[in-house]
């Protein structure tokens, strides 16, 4: 609302300052001042058109360019600069001055504008900040944002610094609320209600970030991209984006790693009290499921499933998928739970 009131604002007054300009170049007749009039609003009609077909120019490829702009007049002063040492005649010194300005200044923005991403001291990408206290970037991905944990963690303050959630991974949690498959549909639905809460937690430096880079057309090279372009780390639980990124040099917080840290430890000998919950792979094995998930493999227990009973721990296997446990029943004729009967 606030842009259409300036929008609004600018024509306004744009109209008003080219009936004024009119009624001067008029000698003060009526036809100018209108004309005048007429010429300011349609130009800043004009304008406004142009500027709403600019809303996805991104502000860091247009500082590249002005940027590149200025270097090129620069070297392009320099160098007639010196040509002005060589004896010619004043038109000829001018025409070259006018080619070169204009050679040295497309030049220079198309190497700024390719070379962007190199271009750390372009002023909106500028920060001062104290040497012994560094502002850590966060970058969210879509899979943590529709795993749900992620607000969770950051309401305990465990995360401290800026969170940033590219308009990228936004449209990509809109597209999956859209789709017409329904675990896909709840799954986005899933994320925007997180992103919500997220949004809501006003202990949190939250951040949309704009930029985009329409040359990557996958989501998780975009968000290598922008970590590399921020000095960010990247939020995550996909495997494989853990290890691109950290192949690249970018720190990755993996919601997966965390949880499994904070798992209780167990150590072989222990005895534990868990439900077979179904069969196993191999032959006669029963499988339990702590509460935190963690999949426990009982050999010969096939025959009481459904039945809580004590077990000892064997041994504990770390895999990349989380921790698996391996026990043996302590005693095997006193299970409790639905499936035992009492003699």
């Amino acid at each position: 609302m606030t842009i259409i009131f300036l929008r609004l604002f600018f024509v306004f007054v744009s109209s008003v300052a080219g009936y004024y300009i009119g009624t001067l170049m008029g000698d003060f007749t009526v036809k100018w001042a209108i004309g005048g009039a007429g010429i300011g609003f349609f130009s800043s009609v004009a304008i406004i058109l142009v500027e709403m077909g600019m809303r996805r120019f991104s502000i860091r490829n247009l500082s590249a360019a002005v940027f590149g702009l200025i270097f090129g007049f620069f070297m392009a002063w320099v160098l007639t600069s010196v040509m002005r040492l060589i004896p010619m005649s004043l038109q000829l010194f001018s025409s070259l001055q006018i080619i070169l300005i204009l050679i040295f200044c497309y030049l220079g923005m198309v190497i700024a504008m390719r070379g962007k991403d190199e271009f750390n001291l372009i002023i909106p990408y500028v920060k001062f900040v104290r040497q012994d206290k560094r502002d850590e970037i966060v970058i969210l991905d879509t899979s943590v944002i529709i795993d749900g944990r992620i607000a969770d963690i950051f309401q305990t303050r465990f995360i401290e610094g800026r969170i940033v959630i590219p308009r990228f991974v936004l449209k990509e949690l809109q597209q999956i609320a859209d789709s017409q498959d329904a675990l896909k549909r709840n799954r986005g639905r899933r994320g925007l209600d997180i992103l919500n809460k997220i949004q809501k937690n006003t202990a949190l430096d939250v951040k949309i970030q704009e930029e985009d880079f329409p040359e990557v057309k996958e989501v998780d090279a975009k968000l290598v991209k922008l970590a590399k372009l921020l000095g960010a780390k990247i939020f995550t639980n996909d495997f494989n984006l853990n290890k691109v990124a950290e192949f690249q040099g970018i720190s990755v917080l993996n919601i997966n790693e965390l949880a499994n840290s904070l798992r209780p430890v167990v150590l072989p000998g222990e005895t534990m009290e868990v439900r077979i919950a179904k069969e196993g792979k191999e032959y006669n094995q029963g499988v339990a499921y702590l509460d935190d998930g963690t999949m426990v493999v009982v050999d010969n227990s096939k025959h009481i499933i459904g039945a809580v009973t004590k077990v000892v721990v064997t041994s504990v296997l770390q895999t990349s998928a989380g921790r698996m446990i391996f026990a043996r029943l302590e005693d095997q004729s006193r299970p409790q739970g639905p499936s035992w009967k009492g003699k």
